[in-house]
């Protein structure tokens, strides 16, 4: 009986702080700060860094434990939804028990504890689609409309998961003994989206081979010697999704055609403001009707991958059949200030344009 009065105190006290740091402010960082700080990780700029974190990651994740416990519709009470309300506070209690960040090796000790969170929540992803899918299932909601609420969670929801995963990331990333020329952190100063769109491309040709036997071949357009500051896994994440969607939508046309099959074509464009890159393909394209359910995250064209066993999904899973690639690449594009916009032409094909702030002053969105 005492044990569990004590239990029942300790999550009372839990609950409790969690709220008061939920409440508080939360401060934003820009891509160019990063730079700027990261470009000299001394030891007295990597103990400022550790004891910003300590003070600004329990703010976001108190945030984000405190949504999950009242989504609309029953979301809350699904057991993978609790699972990650039960990820969230438990980080929020690693941190929050952390003593104050003194000197370098308090700094690193810190520095291994983020790491373990990061890695903690790497199922986040799959294990809110997977809740998803059961409430929609549960409703049997046809309107897509009608979960509208969910949807504008989910996107805070990651938008948040994003920043805190930068931001752990940036900080560990600032501890490679050997970084690679022009990387800050996770940041390529002089990363070539030429190269990023080559490697994403091949590893999205890959999946088409494996799933369907052969792929569409993809040609690509434009100076190999632009290079622009952006983080590469951010960049390769989301031409990979659009390349993906390209190749699985021509290879589906064309599967028992007699022509030949088209290529996907990638057109890189350095403007001022922006650099942009062009995706499109001849895959038939989307219906008018269509094009407002392909950015939520209840829509899909692919077979459901879900099931019950989540476990072991990580986030180098492809995101093809829960539909959550479109809608959060165009969060990790609006993260650093771009955007992610679709145009489709019914029965000839589809143009994606991935627009990326070159500037690098915008500051983080924060739900």
């Amino acid at each position: 009986m005492a044990v569990k009065k004590v239990a029942e105190c300790s999550s009372k006290a839990l609950a409790e702080e969690v709220q008061r740091w939920g409440a508080m402010k939360q401060n934003g960082v820009s891509l160019r700060y990063m730079m700027e700080f990261g470009a000299r990780p001394t030891e007295k700029n990597l103990l400022l860094s550790a004891q910003f974190l300590h003070k600004e990651l329990p703010v976001r994740i108190a945030r984000r434990a405190i949504e999950l416990e009242s989504l609309p519709f029953g979301l809350s009470q699904k057991p993978a939804v609790l699972k990650v309300r039960d990820w969230y506070l438990e980080s929020f209690r690693d941190i929050r028990s952390f003593p104050d960040i003194k000197d370098c090796k308090d700094e690193l000790a810190f520095t291994q504890m983020i790491k373990m969170i990061k890695v903690r929540h790497n199922n986040v992803v799959p294990a809110m689609a997977l809740g998803v899918q059961q409430l929609k299932r549960d409703i049997n909601c046809k309107a897509v409309s009608e979960l509208e609420e969910i949807h504008r969670f989910l996107d805070r929801f990651y938008m948040s998961r994003i920043g805190i995963r930068m931001l752990i990331g940036q900080h560990v990333g600032l501890h490679d003994p050997d970084p690679e020329p022009g990387c800050i952190g996770q940041i390529n100063t002089r990363l070539s989206p030429m190269q990023v769109a080559r490697t994403a491309s091949e590893d999205a040709r890959s999946i088409c081979f494996r799933e369907y036997g052969s792929a569409p071949e993809v040609d690509i357009y434009g100076d190999p010697n632009f290079t622009f500051p952006y983080v590469p896994s951010h960049l390769h994440l989301m031409v990979f999704e659009l390349v993906k969607n390209s190749l699985r939508a021509v290879q589906e046309r064309f599967m028992d055609s007699e022509k030949d099959v088209p290529p996907v074509r990638i057109i890189v464009a350095d403007g001022i403001e922006d650099v942009t890159i062009k995706i499109s393909d001849e895959g038939g394209g989307i219906a008018r009707s269509g094009l407002p359910k392909i950015f939520t995250y209840l829509y899909s064209t692919a077979k459901n991958p879900l099931d019950e066993n989540y476990e072991g999904v990580s986030d180098g899973v492809t995101m093809a059949g829960y539909g959550y690639g479109l809608p959060i690449s165009r969060l990790y594009a609006r993260y650093f200030g771009g955007d992610l916009q679709i145009i489709s032409m019914e029965g000839y094909g589809t143009d994606a344009y991935l627009h990326l702030s070159r500037l690098g002053d915008s500051q983080e969105p924060l739900p």
